[in-house]
């Protein structure tokens, strides 16, 4: 026991410096590299600062619908709510955003829903969704805004971020940013 107890501290040591001095700093390093110095992407919009990365909750009718949150948009708590297909709850929950989505989208039928204006996603953060989400919602918008149509079409084609080099994740919308761009058509 004693022939391990020596190698065991100085591994502990190592550990310690390591962990909670050289690996944060170096972290803190490769931060300041990076644009906004690892403070996240914000941005500034009627005199409020908002992070695009994070789940922004929209839910007035003059807006595109953010993605469901299984933490309530908070980004101090993220994680799913670890309710699966067979959870009597959570298909309730799923049937009660659908039926909303139906309410106000009228001419929507519930196979044009994408899954993910109904279902959070696993960090219950996500600021992104689709653009067959988004494409269901414009003609409330335009109906609310009294804006033409082709012109909320051409404000999701301008926000769409495509996949990595064409290949990796599919195409997204960010919500925050479609709905300032949307706020700076109207005129509001």
């Amino acid at each position: 026991m004693k022939k391990h107890i020596l190698p065991a501290i100085k591994l502990t040591a190592l550990c310690i410096v390591f962990l909670t001095i050289v690996y944060p700093i170096s972290i803190w390093a490769i931060a300041q590299l990076s644009p906004n110095q690892g403070k996240g992407d914000l941005i500034k919009h009627n005199n409020k600062t908002y992070y695009s990365n994070i789940g922004q909750s929209f839910t007035s009718e003059k807006y595109f619908n953010s993605r469901p949150s299984s933490v309530d948009y908070n980004a101090a708590g993220s994680g799913g709510s670890n309710k699966g297909p067979s959870n009597e709850e959570y298909l309730k929950q799923v049937q009660a955003r659908i039926d909303t989505i139906l309410m106000k989208n009228p001419g929507i039928v519930k196979s044009d829903i994408p899954a993910d204006l109904v279902t959070a996603s696993g960090s219950g953060l996500d600021p992104n969704f689709s653009v067959q989400a988004a494409k269901i919602q414009v003609k409330r918008i335009a109906k609310i805004r009294n804006i033409d149509v082709e012109k909320i079409n051409n404000l999701i084609i301008q926000n769409t971020e495509k996949p990595l080099i064409g290949l990796f994740g599919p195409e997204k919308i960010n919500v925050l940013k479609l709905n300032i761009a949307l706020d700076q058509l109207s005129g509001k």
